[in-house]
């Protein structure tokens, strides 16, 4: 049996002294077995000059005590993957849940992960971590065989041991299996895994791991971070994108005792042992900015996004559209309308500093710990192995906290200062340098024959991306065609825009399953009914059904003034289904939504109790950029600053929200964390109408944008 295996070397990197780091960490781990693996991303880790190439991204540990590591890049900031994952490993290992322990987002003890977003964690990460644990387990069968002196097709394992089938009581267990030895493999096949109806923990509700410590405040998020003879520091902010600092004055500043201020180039900040006087003493700088004009506000984005927009590429194609026109009897054509709308996470941006000698020690709110690694490096001009980022319980993230500006800022700052640095961003700080879901155009033509089967559908989608866009009912001649990304680039938006919540897809279900409703109408079918005429897919009409029945929708042509809505939607690959209840007040155009189904295939599901968790945190979030979430603007000028005019979800507006778990074991577990808030403008828009007889084309629906619509009805 071999007792120790040789570590994974690489000839042309031999005086590298990060791999020699990464050699020092595994040794610095003790004893016991190491399963060192990789899962698709591996291959965007070779970071010339950065890092050694590694040929793997996570590592599985099983110590001498008999607890088990897992060690990843991943971060958890709510989702639940701490618990999801660990429920994988356990599954697999046979180990009880409680014994795992993830080592997440530490750039010195995790491998490189090119970060935490599109519900990729379990949906990707989870198998192989699987497979990992498989092949621990097959190895400790291995131990345990020479151990017990049996052979291995005579063992089994349960709770953390290896036992004789023939006599549980003959066992061995895997802590002393790894006692006194170091043995490291890279895991090179794929072993056999569990079938599911095996599974003991995974598909089993678990509780959160990380609930204790954040229902006791126990828990760490980076704000909580204090470090000895550490600086809060307030930084002077351009009061819109684009403006340019004319003069400053930082004198009356500088007069408040033990008050630190500091300019680096475009960097002016003023530090101070206590966060209330850094405040004050910001309060004292003059500052002149010059502001550039623009004519692209919130009245004009859209005309502005036309205009700009580039020529498109086709992502999907049947048939021949301008047949398909020449079959139909009635033409409908709508165009749909989403606004920029803010991440506005519970945390603000923070991150904690220490620059030393040959040392730079992080702690962030990020998604993205190694490129915070990268991005420190570039600033501080210093070799990325001297860069360590620990990334605490992140309070939200929502793609909005992918970029690490709140980091670099601290690095400088720490650097100057020659002490650790806080940057926590205000409310106000967070607004302004959000990363907006993008304001989006969805433009619609499509025709029915006389039979009422769609017979074309030409979709052009502007600055949301292909993401969901792609039409999945039984359409003859289909032409999709996505003008840009969500990214937008430069001349496009008049600030940043990016990842936020299930991104561009929530724009794209919106124009989809809007224009799909307005066609049932049309038509005079019920919208179920009209919906499951054209769905081939099996998997989605049981899952309408499934809602359907849960929701105990009637098929009725509508309106019929009861305001319930249907939707459904395809996020890479998981599937969902919504209905649900509003009443809507005709003086005052205010919406309540009084109830929601939503229903969801997401194949193996890891952790029932945390799924539906996701799904009811999918639908409160999504009723903000459904029903009152905007930024409002003017250029760069951000009018939104706060919560008193930026209005997000109350606990008073909120529905019931029933959830359905679709059974689809042998479909591998899928994302879980955004796709239950794609269908949430649309199923709202459709219930609206169902409720007045008036269909609105643009998100938020605001009880202003409602009256309007009823005035022109």
């Amino acid at each position: 049996m071999e007792k120790e295996r040789t570590r994974t070397t690489y000839p042309e990197n031999e005086g590298d002294s990060s791999l020699l780091s990464r050699r020092q960490f595994l040794k610095g781990l003790g004893g016991g077995i190491f399963i060192l693996f990789s899962y698709g991303e591996v291959a965007e880790s070779q970071q010339p000059g950065t890092q050694a190439p590694v040929d793997f991204n996570a590592i599985l540990n099983i110590r001498e005590d008999g607890r088990v590591s897992c060690y990843t890049g991943k971060i958890e900031m709510g989702q639940g993957i701490v618990t999801s994952l660990a429920q994988m490993l356990a599954e697999e290992l046979d180990v009880p849940l409680g014994s795992v322990d993830m080592v997440m987002g530490d750039t010195d003890l995790c491998p490189w992960d090119m970060g935490t977003f599109g519900s990729r964690s379990t949906k990707h990460f989870g198998p192989t971590l699987r497979e990992a644990a498989a092949e621990a387990r097959a190895l400790l069968i291995q131990l345990a065989a020479e151990h017990l002196k049996l052979p291995e097709n005579r063992l089994s394992t349960r709770q953390g041991a290896v036992f004789n089938k023939e006599n549980e009581k003959n066992r061995v267990s895997y802590a002393t299996l790894t006692k006194g030895k170091r043995i490291e493999k890279r895991l090179e096949r794929k072993p056999s895994l569990k079938p599911v109806s095996n599974f003991t923990v995974s598909g089993k509700p678990a509780n959160r791991k990380d609930a204790l410590e954040k229902v006791t405040g126990k828990a760490q998020f980076t704000g909580d971070i204090r470090l000895p003879g550490m600086l809060y520091a307030r930084i002077l902010r351009p009061p819109a994108h684009g403006a340019r600092l004319k003069r400053v004055d930082t004198g009356a500043a500088q007069a408040v005792k033990d008050v630190q201020v500091i300019r680096d180039g475009d960097l002016i900040a003023v530090l101070h042992s206590h966060p209330d006087k850094a405040e004050k003493a910001l309060a004292r700088i003059k500052s002149e900015f010059e502001v550039p004009t623009s004519e692209v506000n919130e009245r004009t984005i859209f005309e502005h996004l036309l205009k700009v927009a580039p020529e498109g590429t086709v992502v999907q194609q049947a048939g021949d559209i301008e047949k398909g026109r020449g079959l139909a009897k009635m033409r409908l054509d709508g165009t749909y309308l989403t606004r920029y709308v803010a991440h506005a996470p519970i945390e603000t941006h923070t991150a904690v500093v220490n620059v030393e000698k040959n040392k730079v020690t992080v702690y962030a709110s990020t998604q993205r710990p190694f490129r915070a690694k990268e991005e420190v490096a570039e600033a501080l001009a210093v070799p990325a192995r001297n860069v360590r980022v620990i990334t605490p319980y992140v309070g939200g993230g929502f793609g909005g906290k992918s970029w690490n500006r709140q980091v670099v800022e601290a690095a400088r700052l720490s650097k100057l200062a020659a002490r650790p640095v806080q940057v926590m961003w205000s409310r106000e700080e967070e607004f302004f340098y959000d990363t907006f879901q993008p304001a989006a155009i969805v433009k619609i033509s499509s025709g029915l024959d006389d039979t009422n089967r769609i017979v074309f559908w030409e979709y052009h989608v502007y600055f949301a991306g292909e993401r969901s866009s792609q039409l999945f009912y039984d359409v003859p001649h289909i032409l999709t065609v996505p003008h840009g990304s969500w990214s937008g680039g430069a001349g496009v938006h008049p600030f940043q825009t990016g990842t936020w919540r299930a991104p561009g897809s929530n724009s794209n279900t919106f124009g989809r399953e809007s224009h799909i409703d307005l066609m049932a109408v049309h038509a005079g079918i019920d919208p179920l009914t009209f919906r499951l005429n054209h769905l081939k897919d099996r998997r989605m009409r049981r899952l309408l059904e499934a809602a359907a029945q849960q929701f105990g929708w009637k098929s009725l042509k509508r309106p019929i003034s009861r305001g319930e809505g249907v939707a459904c939607g395809d996020y890479l690959g998981t599937y969902v289904a919504v209905m649900a209840e509003v009443d809507v007040d005709k003086k005052t155009g205010k919406v309540q939504v009084k109830r929601v189904v939503i229903c969801q295939d997401i194949g193996q599901v890891i952790n029932p109790e945390g799924a539906k968790m996701q799904m009811e945190g999918c639908v409160m979030m999504g009723l903000g950029y459904t029903l009152s979430e905007e930024i409002h603007f003017d250029g760069g000028q951000i009018n939104d600053r706060n919560y008193d005019t930026y209005e997000i979800p109350r606990f008073s507006g909120l529905p019931k929200i029933e959830t359905v778990l679709i059974e689809n074991p042998e479909m591998p577990p899928q994302g879980g964390g955004e796709p239950a808030i794609i269908c949430t403008g649309a199923v709202i828009a459709n219930a609206i109408y169902d409720a007045i007889g008036v269909r609105l084309f643009e998100l938020p629906m605001t009880s202003d944008r409602i009256m309007k619509a009823m005035t022109k009805k």
